[in-house]
């Protein structure tokens, strides 16, 4: 069944070997935007290609979410696997079910009905709100299988399985690349045979994950029944602050657009096209931040603080290794990467420039996403709400319009460079000194 008790073994092995498929189905789950734009701009026009992406940014903050709550779900699951406790595993399981739920159906029915108000909100343009209301309300129609298929996901790396999780992003992916084209031409349905493709996709991973995790018998399920409050009011305690972790990053970034945006339309298309890299770059300290929270978890419940310790040592240093070739290879090859996605000189000198500038900061970033998601493991999600806002708000925003009020264009990265550094730092401090190991989810 590819389950790990991580409570047990070697431990660079075990991160090398269950954070890889992470860091894969991190890299596909990047390519389904993509894939929908593809088809969409090429098969229906500009205007839907607008469309997509204007609908894509609800999407990704709802989704953004989602990790939110998910995190909070790893760490309570790991933790009850560490342990052992089946029945409470079995409670737990079904409080996240029907809590996730119940929070699928309540943003799926307002985010439909609203679709056409949110849209106007955001300033879209009304030659492309009709397609956009029509992609987006399928979409949040067949949110539940988002939700669902994600969750499958989390239940599995919680019990130490990334293999599998892999496997349902991919056949999510595949479906979606094979059904936009057919839905979109074949049957001709446009930009909601776009939409139909995605929520089928990923409608069938859900159920697939299902399916795989009763036959397997890897978690006790049972039928969903009203939680207890001791598990409504844990659930809630980790679940709000982790979604809303994910809600500071977010506005982080739109702020630091602000600064961005001042500069005008090269360096706006340059900093974008370096952002895209930076998504894909960044995604092995994303995958290592997720491997070390479900890893950190099991030992915490079985009170192994002196592997928890070293699981964060040989991250940090596995993270160091990774992110140091990537960070030399983005200095080499910067100019060629910007000018993928875009042609404007100006737009990829800027990029250019600033992938150059950033890139030896990226490992300082990576220990954020490893300390980070330690700390996490213990149900201290309080405290990684405060170093993100610290983070993004009290270092990254302020030093990024700082430097670039001093050193212009230039300085955008170098403030987010020094941010990195600088937030490190306060991730090392925290983990150091700070209270998360005395945090007890459960009560006993």
């Amino acid at each position: 069944m590819a389950q790990h008790d991580f409570t047990t073994g070697n431990i660079f092995k075990q991160l090398i070997v269950f954070s890889t498929p992470i860091l894969l189905a991190n890299l596909l789950q990047t390519s389904y935007q993509f894939i929908d734009s593809l088809w969409v701009g090429n098969l229906i026009g500009s205007n839907a290609l607008g469309a997509v992406a204007v609908s894509s940014t609800v999407i990704f903050t709802i989704l953004s979410f989602i990790i939110g709550i998910n995190n909070a779900a790893l760490t309570i699951l790991s933790q009850a696997k560490g342990r052992n406790n089946e029945e409470r595993l079995k409670r737990y399981l079904n409080g996240f079910v029907v809590i996730l739920f119940s929070l699928a159906l309540l943003l799926g029915i307002s985010g439909y009905v609203l679709a056409e108000f949110i849209l106007n909100m955001m300033g879209t343009p009304q030659d492309i709100i009709p397609q956009a209301v029509k992609y987006l309300q399928i979409n949040l129609a067949g949110i539940v299988f988002l939700f669902g298929y994600n969750f499958i996901g989390t239940i599995l790396r919680a019990m130490g399985n990334s293999k599998a999780p892999l496997r349902f992003v991919f056949i999510a992916v595949i479906l979606n690349t094979i059904l936009d084209p057919i839905f979109i031409s074949v049957f001709d349905l446009g930009i909601e045979g776009a939409a139909f493709a995605t929520i089928l996709s990923q409608g069938f991973s859900f159920f697939y994950g299902l399916w795989y995790i009763i036959k397997q018998k890897i978690v006790p399920l049972s039928l969903p029944k009203i939680p207890k409050r001791e598990e409504t009011l844990t659930i809630l305690k980790l679940g709000i602050p982790s979604g809303l972790q994910m809600s500071v990053i977010s506005a982080g970034l739109m702020a630091i657009m602000s600064v961005v945006n001042s500069y005008g339309n090269s360096v706006v298309a340059g900093f974008g096209a370096a952002q895209r890299l930076d998504s894909i770059l960044m995604l092995p300290a994303h995958a290592l931040g997720t491997a070390v929270n479900s890893m950190a978890g099991q030992n915490i419940g079985r009170e192994k603080w002196e592997r928890v310790h070293k699981i964060s040592l040989y991250a940090v240093f596995y993270n160091l290794m990774i992110m140091f070739v990537i960070a030399l290879l983005v200095f080499l090859f910067a100019s060629w990467g910007i000018s993928l996605f875009v042609e404007d000189e100006k737009a990829v000198h800027f990029g250019t420039q600033y992938l150059k500038i950033i890139a030896f900061f990226y490992p300082f970033l990576g220990i954020n996403f490893i300390l980070n998601g330690v700390v996490r493991a213990s149900g201290a999600m309080m405290a990684v709400l405060m170093l993100n806002i610290i983070s993004f708000w009290v270092l990254r925003f302020p030093l990024t319009s700082l430097a670039s009020s001093l050193f212009g264009s230039s300085g955008i990265g170098i403030g987010m460079g020094a941010s990195f550094f600088i937030s490190s730092f306060f991730a090392i401090l925290y983990y150091r000194y700070g209270t998360w190991k005395e945090k007890k989810i459960f009560s006993k």
